[in-house]
């Protein structure tokens, strides 16, 4: 464990503040609170008994808030949502990098800065990857048309669609456990997520890139301000990239070199990520950049100053991933699984010891067992594992097994008197999915989550048991699904592709349909056919005259027709229009509020 009396990062997260917010909240249109500045005060005093003493302090520093400056003409407003927003100034005006999640958090963020270095115009707007808390506040600081240069990494559009809207309804809603979005905050409950506080509530928004960078060492001017790329795909994100601004020595590495140990693969879920190659692209930016550069500044937490330490921190950085890669494999070749891999591994004794190296946001087990995973997939290579029964069929077995309801209850005490939590939770697990209408497992598992989570030194770990507990008294709190605020940035083949995904195969297995769309603000046409369960879309030159229905519409109408805002009154078509209806009606509804810890 490092060393609780060393105050460096506390200095360091401290430096440069210009000002702090200027009210206690920001709010929505409709007067919601999307952020609560206040929420955080209570991580002013001494670590409680309902937390982990590593992880308050990694909270403490996360709560800092305010507009700082980071070196000449480089200022940070962080503290105003999970992620961090960076401010360049230009020859004109601001270069803005990553805006944050919702446009109202980024509005007030850019207000807190203007207010101290003038009215300045957005010049440019840099996405650094393909999270929403680096691109979704983007229409609180541009407006839609305004010509702003946007510039990303090459396939952020792909990748920020991919994950925010084809599999984007069970990512919000794992990611309620996973920011403990609806935890209240305090020492009881939410005190962070590692990377910082928690997300915000408002609403997000995307544009799509004007500019993308390509290769490393792609050098463009912003605003009068020369900056060097260096893109590193599937590290942090599928879509990512870290630059260097040779003329003020200042280094952004994006999301790739934290303080902390980040994820190989979220609990709400993602891609697994290549801890290898985020590894070599670590010591490539060492080379590109470590001795031209005097501070190193990330998309969250606090910067680093000066040369030797910066390349101290990104060596390190760079040490951890490369070790729990390499560590993972060498195990795996002796024959172990992931799971067991992650109750074997250790960290060296240096990185063990360094606060940077911590498993705030991810942890080593998990981590170990996302390699794993890339490598080797879910199946662990024993037969039994191929063809188990579902969980509630499962625990069904196992609590008959184990002699019924009550002699598992009564087990599962013991394990917990006995300080044995995870084993209590999983014979727990089994006594909720057997049993779904037994308050008396749901409590005491809920009770057993609760234990689990104020002692877990990773932010995301006790959000999911907390969130847990609270869902298994509570119920499903409804999840605020605001994905649809992006869909103006989506193409028409991926708003094809994401109705592809909603088709119900059975329901629609007796349709063929076939149907032509050419939108005439794109001059583009789509032929989209429904044959066996499946929608087939591409793009054609020519009208279809075999087409059952063809349709002569703008990419806007195409949006209100299928949000049900509108019907076909206004679109040019002809052919049959109850074949767009039954395209239409095969569509499923996604279920944002489905059950995670009862069946």
């Amino acid at each position: 464990m490092p060393d609780f009396a060393d105050r460096t990062d506390f200095e360091d997260a401290d430096r440069g503040l210009v000002a702090p917010p200027a009210a206690s909240t920001v709010t929505a249109e409709d007067g919601r609170v999307v952020w609560d500045f206040q929420a955080t005060e209570f991580l002013d005093g001494d670590c409680p008994a309902t937390a982990n003493p590593s992880l308050w302090r990694q909270s403490q520093l996360c709560a800092r808030a305010g507009l700082y400056e980071v070196t000449d003409g480089v200022y940070q407003v962080r503290g105003f949502d999970l992620s961090n927003m960076t401010l360049i100034e230009g020859e004109r005006g601001v270069v803005v990098v990553d805006p944050l999640v919702s446009a109202e958090c980024a509005r007030e963020a850019l207000a807190l800065y203007r207010a101290h270095r003038g009215d300045r115009p957005v010049t440019a707007v840099i996405f650094t990857h393909s999270h929403i808390d680096h691109f979704g506040g983007t229409l609180g600081i541009v407006d839609e048309g305004a010509g702003v240069p946007i510039v990303a990494p090459q396939g952020l559009m792909e990748h920020a669609v991919a994950e925010n809207v084809y599999a984007g309804t069970a990512m919000l809603r794992r990611g309620v456990y996973h920011t403990g979005g609806n935890l209240p905050p305090g020492p009881e409950g939410l005190i962070g997520v590692g990377l910082g506080f928690t997300a915000s509530h408002g609403v997000p928004s995307l544009l799509p890139p004007t500019l993308e960078i390509t290769r490393t060492g792609q050098e463009e001017r912003l605003d009068g301000v020369l900056f060097r790329f260096q893109l590193t795909p599937d590290t942090e994100a599928p879509a990512e990239m870290n630059f260097h601004l040779p003329e003020r020595r200042a280094l952004c590495m994006a999301e790739n070199a934290t303080h902390n140990l980040h994820n190989i693969l979220t609990l709400r879920g993602a891609l697994v990520r290549d801890a290898r190659i985020w590894s070599r692209y670590l010591t490539e930016a060492i080379q590109l950049f470590g001795d031209d550069s005097d501070v190193l500044f990330v998309s969250h937490h606090w910067p680093t100053w000066g040369t030797n330490r910066l390349k101290t921190f990104l060596s390190e950085q760079r040490d951890l991933y490369a070790y729990l890669h390499d560590q993972t494999l060498r195990l795996t070749n002796q024959g172990h699984t992931g799971t067991e891999i992650a109750e074997i591994i250790q960290l060296p004794p240096v990185l063990a010891k360094s606060w940077h190296a911590r498993g705030y946001y991810g942890s080593v087990s998990h981590n170990v067992k996302a390699i794993y995973q890339r490598y080797m997939g879910w199946y662990d290579g024993h037969p039994a594992s191929l063809w188990e029964h579902p969980p509630t069929a499962s625990a069904e077995r196992y609590v008959d097994c184990m002699g019924g309801l009550d002699s598992v209850l009564a087990k599962a005490r013991s394990y917990a008197d006995d300080g044995d939590l995870r084993f209590a939770a999983q014979l727990l697990k089994h006594a909720t999915f057997a049993a779904p209408d037994s308050t008396e497992a749901k409590e005491l598992l809920a009770r057993v989550f609760e234990r689990l989570g104020h002692g877990a030194e990773c932010g995301t770990w006790r959000n999911n048991y907390l969130t847990a507990a609270q869902e298994l008294r509570e119920g499903v709190t409804r999840v605020p699904i605001a994905a649809g605020s992006m869909a103006s940035a989506l193409s028409v083949d991926q708003v094809f592709d994401s109705l592809a995904i909603r088709v119900d195969g059975p329901k629609a297995w007796e349709y063929t349909v076939s149907t032509h769309w050419h939108f005439t603000d794109l001059d583009e046409r789509h032929q989209v056919t429904l044959r066996n369960g499946v929608l087939v879309h591409y793009r054609t030159e020519r009208p279809d005259a075999g087409a059952d229905v063809k349709l002569s519409l703008t990419r806007p109408q195409l949006m209100d027709l299928l949000a049900g805002r509108t019907g076909l009154e206004g679109i040019e078509h002809s052919g049959d229009p109850t074949a767009l209806q039954t395209l239409l009606s095969v569509l499923d509804e996604p279920d944002p509020n489905f059950p995670i810890v009862t069946p």
